[in-house]
């Protein structure tokens, strides 16, 4: 007999068959209906399964699977109503992370892992922006400059706009002007404190599947109260991991469980004026990521936000309750109840608009795959904490965690930024004196020495050491002349010097 995950009630239990849980689905209805719960009973479920979990907490009640719930009057009246009298309260182990370092320890990539299309994405580029980017990237690769940290790409970017003439006729239209929107949206993005996704050490996605001795599977929990208000940035970085385990797991093909299983809160934010080539990929992902063990949930208020191509896919569906005051209500509401297997027992439409706090229409798959016709039924109450945990509980999950001392600590090595500036300092004890020049800063201000370039002289590059004093440079010989040569890459994927990104990295795939 397989083992099976009870997720609801109607007059008999609904569960989840493991092995269906690489098979996509929705949890979707309007705020307050109790899909959070219901997130909270199926990571429960998987991880006592022995299947990793990944979750976007953006409310910080999620962080309540690490400690074990409590009887309560709420809780009590739920269990007797289901008829269950053998309710073990308990915790599930948990990781926390946090791009910014605070509530968790901080996940990195490396600008040149994000590649050009996500980055342009996250800068909200129009498409000619997107494709001087993606050149730049490219410049970058085929000399060997390792793009880690916004200094570096800020360098490049600098380093083209002096250079736009030989770029140009090597690679492709690239303009001042497009550099220059660029060079705003990254100053901006510091702004908003979105630097700190990028740097080393990098992520391992391979973190995520570790399983833990007593067999159980880890909840990776992202704390996202921060970033959920920085949508560009969140969508961004939930569709990065999913790219990175794409290109990571080896095919696997039908398994008794899958790898891990990712919860996408907030859903509409991945597909909101994203441009249709980010759509294709992301639809492309979708689609083949269950051959590698990879199970993915979108949690979204409105089913309608998940676009046709992907919402095709979902053969698990978790609706609560959705509101129909207006004429777009009712069309959704309409939508919403077309995309079950109808029950004829069942009003499917108007049940929608009825549902309580806690309950929902279910239709999971059996064991073929098949879906099941519709129920209504009421979401089981989770074991772990319904709600937050204090910072000193939070503590010491951290304190425990094994990953305290490999991530923590921000690392900068030689990169893009470092050798364009020896190259710079190695000329400029060549130079000869004299020429007139404008000086434009290039790469960040952070207590090493900052590069600059001046115009005049024709692409020529001006270093200052942390005394401050500023030394001339002569102009480059050639193009690829003012380029370091290639570097080996210690950490992230790269074929020669060429660096092979993610299906959702690069316009070029």
């Amino acid at each position: 007999m397989k083992q099976l995950i009870p997720i609801a009630r109607a007059a008999d239990f609904l569960n989840l068959f493991p092995s269906m849980a690489n098979r996509h689905g929705l949890i979707a209805g309007a705020t307050g209906t109790g899909k959070t719960v219901s997130l909270q009973v199926f990571a429960e479920g998987l991880s006592a399964a022995g299947v990793s979990v990944f979750l976007a907490d953006v409310k910080g009640d999620l962080a309540g699977l690490a400690a074990a719930g409590k009887e309560s009057a709420k809780l009590s009246e739920r269990l007797a109503r289901l008829g269950i009298r053998d309710h073990a309260y308990s915790s599930f182990p948990v990781v926390f992370w946090d791009l910014f370092g605070k509530k968790g320890h901080p996940i990195r990539s490396t600008v040149s892992d994000l590649g050009p299309l996500l980055l342009g994405r996250l800068l909200n580029l129009n498409e000619t922006q997107a494709g001087v980017l993606n050149i730049i990237f490219k410049v970058a690769d085929d000399n060997g400059l390792l793009l880690l940290d916004m200094k570096d790409l800020k360098a490049m970017l600098v380093y083209a706009s002096e250079q736009a003439s030989e770029i140009t006729r090597a690679y492709g239209m690239v303009t001042a002007q497009s550099i220059g929107i660029i060079q705003r949206a990254l100053f901006q993005l510091e702004q908003e404190g979105g630097e700190h996704f990028f740097g080393e050490p990098a992520f391992e996605i391979g973190d995520l599947l570790a399983s833990n001795a007593d067999g159980t599977g880890t909840i990776h929990i992202l704390t996202a109260d921060i970033l959920i208000q920085k949508p560009r940035l969140y969508s961004v970085f939930l569709l990065w991991l999913l790219s990175e385990l794409f290109e990571n797991l080896p095919e696997r093909g039908d398994l008794d469980k899958p790898e891990i299983v990712f919860f996408f809160d907030e859903a509409h934010l991945l597909f909101d004026d994203a441009p249709k080539v980010l759509l294709d990929k992301v639809e492309q992902v979708v689609r083949l990521i269950r051959s590698r063990g990879v199970g993915v949930f979108f949690v979204t208020q409105n089913p309608v936000d998940i676009p046709e191509d992907v919402a095709g896919q979902l053969g698990k569906r978790v609706q609560h309750a959705l509101r129909a005051y207006t004429p777009k209500d009712q069309k959704a509401v309409k939508a919403a109840a077309q995309t079950f297997r109808p029950n004829p027992s069942l009003s499917v439409e108007s049940s929608i608009t009825e549902l309580g706090i806690g309950e929902a229409l279910v239709s999971l798959l059996d064991g073929e795959g098949v879906p099941a016709m519709v129920e209504r039924a009421w979401i089981l109450p989770p074991t772990s904490r319904i709600g937050v945990i204090n910072d000193s509980e939070r503590g010491e999950v951290l304190a425990a965690s094994v990953f305290k001392n490999k991530y923590d600590n921000a690392v900068d090595r030689e990169s893009a930024y470092e050798r364009l500036a020896a190259k710079t300092a190695a000329e400029s004890r060549q130079a000869p004196a004299g020429g007139s020049s404008r000086v434009v800063p290039l790469g960040s201000g952070s207590g090493k020495g900052t590069m600059r370039v001046i115009g005049s002289g024709g692409g020529s590059l001006r270093s200052t050491g942390g005394s401050g004093r500023t030394r001339s440079v002569s102009p480059a010989s050639d193009f690829l002349g003012a380029l370091v040569g290639s570097a080996t890459r210690t950490m992230g994927r790269q074929v020669g010097s060429k660096i092979v990104r993610g299906i959702l990295g690069s316009m070029w795939k």
